[in-house]
């Protein structure tokens, strides 16, 4: 193996650790000792649900997004963002990635630019749980926050941090992910509908997943239509926040998903039907996973096997639902989904 010099200081002239440690992407991948840690998204399990499922019903099979290196499938987005922001440009080394986020993109957005030497300053709200906020701090974003109004997730509070990131993205050297509007996202999510395809071995009956930016649940719909054009593909949304079908915003508790309006890149054109999940049955969904199937998993993944087991009740036996585990439930664990009543 080539010998890698140290990394150098930047000249700043301020002695910092952080001036010290700064590397560039080039720096850190000159070591080229073998496949980096951005290699080992994606190809994550997939298995059936054995207890939940009721009989006479389709089978379940639930996709661990939960086994990616950030304990959630926006991994898959975050690396193709910011790679296309790489290549076009847009993105220089040294530089900071900006996002208002749930917690799960900037999450996974600070991990991808940990690992190629960027920045990250993160739009996040006391909305959600303080597992994420810690994480992003732990791979070094920096936090700007937007207080919610009793820790509800509302279309004024993500509104908010929209305009939040739009300032900060305007500051010199920042690059603004904007997970909504980015054309790129859906393209993310491609390897997860071929490996769904290919790990069921084509015998897949109906897709069903929640939104949020749409871009999980149209990019593996589209990688899957491409092996079976006429797969049903079944959009869930919080029932207190319908928007998808037309009824107005409400506030809700499922986190990640239901964003208060229409996501800019959403085609109901690509939807068979839309399906609402309450924040309850949510909740229940994700203590019952852990219960009866050890899948330790977070809210938006309760809203989809809540919804799965739906359609799998229509469809039948002999048929087979596919779903997502979006994320893990360790970024939950201080939230009231878990916690003991009392």
């Amino acid at each position: 193996m080539a010998s890698v010099a140290a990394p150098q200081p930047l000249e700043r002239g301020d002695g910092s650790l952080e001036a010290f440690y700064a590397v560039t992407a080039e720096t850190r991948e000159a070591a080229d000792g073998g496949p980096s840690i951005l290699h080992a998204i994606g190809n994550t399990p997939l298995v059936e649900l054995r207890r939940i499922v009721p009989k006479n019903s389709a089978r379940v099979v639930v996709k661990l997004e939960s086994a990616n290196p950030t304990g959630s499938m926006k991994d898959r987005l975050a690396r193709q963002v910011i790679q296309c922001a790489v290549d076009a440009g847009e993105l220089k080394p040294g530089g900071t990635v900006v996002e208002y986020t749930a917690g799960a993109m900037g999450i996974s957005l600070a991990f991808v630019a940990s690992a190629q030497g960027y920045r990250t300053h993160i739009v996040f709200s006391d909305a959600f749980s303080d597992e994420k906020r810690l994480a992003m701090l732990a791979y070094g974003a920096e936090i700007s926050d937007v207080p919610s109004v009793n820790k509800r997730i509302t279309t004024e509070l993500i509104r908010a941090m929209i305009a939040k990131a739009a300032e900060i993205s305007q500051r010199s050297g920042h690059w603004w992910a904007d997970q909504l509007n980015n054309e790129n996202g859906a393209e993310g999510y491609a390897g997860l509908g071929e490996e769904i395809w290919t790990q069921t071995n084509g015998e897949v009956d109906a897709l069903v997943h929640s939104v949020g930016t749409a871009h999980s649940l149209l990019g593996t719909a589209r990688a899957l239509r491409r092996h079976r054009a006429d797969l049903p593909v079944f959009a869930v949304e919080p029932f207190e926040s319908p928007v998808l079908s037309g009824w107005p915003p409400g506030s809700h508790k499922i986190e990640g998903v239901g964003v208060g309006f229409i996501p800019p890149l959403w085609n109901r054109s690509e939807v068979d039907k839309i399906l609402s999940v309450s924040t309850n049955d949510a909740k229940q969904m994700a203590r019952d996973l852990a219960r009866e199937e050890a899948i330790f998993a977070g809210t938006s993944t309760g809203a989809n096997v809540v919804a799965a087991l739906r359609v799998a009740a229509w469809l039948g036996p002999g048929k087979t639902v596919a779903t997502i585990v979006v994320d893990s439930g360790l970024r939950y664990v201080s939230t009231d989904v878990f916690r003991p009543p009392g």
